[in-house]
């Protein structure tokens, strides 16, 4: 099988060139027949001219990426950035008018707590009152009943001695002695 060599061309340049071809190449870690290649392929599909040294077709391409960039953002600013500034203009305008309003809810949320506190510490007041009073009440409950007891004993009493008073008056001195227990 015979080799088909595809280096079929040459190119001739000056020993200064080649030096710099050499060093460069050296640099770069390549030979000087690749580096001529990817240099070929890089102008050709970057359409550069290597004659431009100060690359006008780069500065022309970054301008216009910085331009379609601008654009962008004086889009974004348009579209997003100055709607939002404004909400929250009118939020912090409604914000604003809100706080005597928020303000009047928390005086009257603080003046409803002390109310509410006043309002135990009375209720606590009448609680022991009633306490008090219901106390009395079972006292005056026991004090009669002692009381009943003490009358019942006298007038048996009275009886076993025999006064000479009739059974009618009798009855009536004891239930009118009862009663007026009762009223106590």
């Amino acid at each position: 099988m015979v080799r088909i060599d595809e280096n079929t061309k040459s190119v001739r340049f000056p020993e200064a060139v080649d030096e710099r071809l050499t060093l460069l190449a050296r640099k770069l870690g390549r030979t000087k027949r690749e580096l001529f290649m990817q240099m070929v392929d890089y102008f050709y599909k970057s359409k550069k001219d290597p004659a431009d040294l100060n690359d006008e077709v780069l500065k022309k391409e970054l301008s216009n990426g910085i331009n379609r960039i601008l654009s962008f953002i004086r889009k974004q600013e348009g579209d997003l950035l100055v709607p939002m500034c404004s909400a929250m203009e009118e939020l912090m305008a409604i914000a604003k008018m809100q706080s005597p309003l928020l303000k009047n809810i928390g005086k009257g949320q603080s003046e409803a707590t002390i109310m509410g506190r006043e309002t135990i510490g009375y209720l606590q007041l009448v609680d022991g009152t009633l306490k008090k009073i219901l106390g009395n009440m079972r006292e005056r409950e026991t004090l009669k009943s002692r009381f009943r007891q003490v009358l019942d004993y006298y007038i048996t009493q009275r009886e076993a001695l025999g006064w000479p008073v009739s059974a009618a008056k009798k009855e009536e001195l004891a239930g009118r002695a009862r009663q007026s227990l009762d009223n106590l």
